[in-house]
């Protein structure tokens, strides 16, 4: 594969999180009976006529603002037109020739380390179609319309992508920022969230692009990867064998991990776009994108940025941090709520906390174990009430339900061993224990100290202050 290079663009659709649709009063709500949520607007009955929703405006400025593009004062809806089951006018409303964002970038770290710019072509607003259904129906299948009309934010990058981890990284980004913006749930499983992967290789050096496949509907950061890698082998083997890349829409199948021929891809003029006769174009003015701008929050870079910078977090874990913004938010919180170092609260945040949100299966935001809580168990170890190990067996006891940090070391007797002439005797102990040690420490052997520290936490059951512990070990070995 090093005498290919490798050519990608991604067409992401991003659902926004409005409570109607893009042109009609219908719920957008997700789960309901098929066929419950599309009014008369959304199927495209005669008479009927689309009012747009302010709100998928509001939105798509945010999004373009956030991604540094251009935010058109004036955009126009058109018609995209084609034929398909689950497409019950005839046509889509979509944005073709003025879409209301262009020319916007984002940065990610390619497979070197590097920071990578991807530049956005432009991101447009358009109602999504409907679903068609296969499965249960037997040789039939079924029409469910409830997402006809649901306003989509179609995001397209520039083909700038050079690999399928890069692309994961590029959709990864731009996932993180429409949740940052609240503007989309970004739920890949209900179908928020998803793009199409347009790949090609050609010969390194080459400047000339090489023919395009579509994959359609990814809907999941994994599958993204697999048919990326997959579609590639595909191209350079059919090319090596003397064969031609055909340009047309391809699917994936995840069972069989290979993508299939699903139709010849079309080109613009194809759709026969044209104004939409029933939208007047979308006019907003300089001061509405600024207003909007001031709406903006900190955004996942300026975040990670600002916790390295202030709080001295190491930015492999302050970009974890940021990837959620609850989970931005949530650490945020405990930091300022303790007096332990910011990088061991992220320490517990990545590590601890994020293993038991895991294992049952939680969000941040359904954390049995609130920030201020963790807080409190974080400050107990920083003034030596209970040692770091400890705390795992409180932190344990409170995902439990067993209270607050300083309930649990209570009522479990944790409090840490501090009295110098208590450890000593504990020490003496343990010394006297294991002379066979002690002669080969005092040989030279020092990575024994490790072994004694071991035993006196043994016959403290882990309260003895580790600090402590150590430096009375080396002064009595010393002697």
């Amino acid at each position: 594969m090093s005498a290919w290079e490798v050519v990608i663009g991604l067409e992401i659709h991003s659902q926004l999180a409005t409570k109607s649709k893009i042109f009609s009063g219908a719920s957008t709500a997700y789960g309901a009976e098929p066929n419950t949520q599309a009014c008369l607007v959304d199927l495209g009955y005669p008479g009927v006529l689309p009012v747009l929703n302010e709100e998928v405006v509001h939105m798509a400025t945010m999004f373009g603002l956030a991604v540094n593009a251009s935010v058109a004062q004036r955009s126009v809806f058109a018609r995209k037109n084609y034929f398909y089951p689950d497409l019950p006018k005839g046509y889509q409303i979509s944005q073709f020739e003025l879409p209301i964002v262009e020319h916007g970038e984002l940065f990610i770290t390619d497979a070197d380390g590097n920071e990578k710019r991807i530049g956005i072509t432009r991101a447009h607003l358009e109602e999504d179609a409907g679903k068609s259904i296969h499965e249960g129906l037997g040789k039939s299948s079924g029409i469910d319309l409830n997402r006809t009309g649901t306003p989509l934010l179609e995001i397209v990058s520039e083909p700038d992508i050079r690999s399928a981890k890069e692309a994961v990284a590029y959709m990864r980004k731009i996932h993180t920022i429409v949740r940052y913006l609240g503007i989309s749930d970004g739920n890949m499983q209900e179908g928020s969230f998803r793009c199409d992967a347009n790949i090609s290789v050609r010969p390194e050096g080459q400047e000339e692009f090489g023919t395009r496949a579509e994959i359609k509907n990814l809907n999941s950061f994994r599958f993204v990867e697999k048919a990326i890698n997959y579609e590639i082998e595909r191209q350079i083997e059919l090319i090596e064998d003397g064969g031609e890349v055909v340009q047309e829409t391809r699917l994936y199948d995840s069972d069989k991990d290979e993508t299939r021929s699903m139709r010849s891809k079309e080109e613009a003029n194809d759709y026969r776009y044209f104004p939409d006769p029933d939208l007047l174009p979308v006019e907003i003015s300089a001061d509405y994108i600024e207003a909007v701008r001031a709406e903006l929050p900190e955004l996942p870079d300026a975040k990670q940025h600002r916790f390295v910078d202030e709080y001295g977090v190491k930015n492999d874990d302050a970009a974890i941090l940021t990837i959620s913004r609850p989970v931005a938010d949530y650490f945020e919180a405990a930091a300022k709520a303790t007096q332990a170092n910011a990088q061991t609260v992220a320490n517990w945040v990545v590590g601890d906390l994020s293993g038991a949100l895991n294992k049952d299966g939680l969000d941040i935001g359904e954390s049995k174990v609130s920030a201020g809580e963790l807080a409190g168990l974080l400050t107990r170890v920083h003034d030596h009430t209970i040692s770091g190990k400890i705390a795992k067996q409180v932190f344990e006891a409170m995902w439990a339900g067993e209270g607050s940090a300083d309930d649990v070391i209570e009522a479990k007797g944790l409090k840490q061993i501090t009295d110098s002439s208590a450890i000593e005797a504990v020490v003496d102990k343990v010394i006297a224990a294991n002379p066979g040690q002690v002669a080969e420490y005092k040989a030279g052997k020092e990575k024994l100290i490790g072994f004694f520290v071991g035993q006196v936490m043994k016959e403290t059951q882990g309260q003895a202050n580790p600090g402590q512990v150590n430096q009375i070990l080396k002064t009595k070995l010393s002697g």
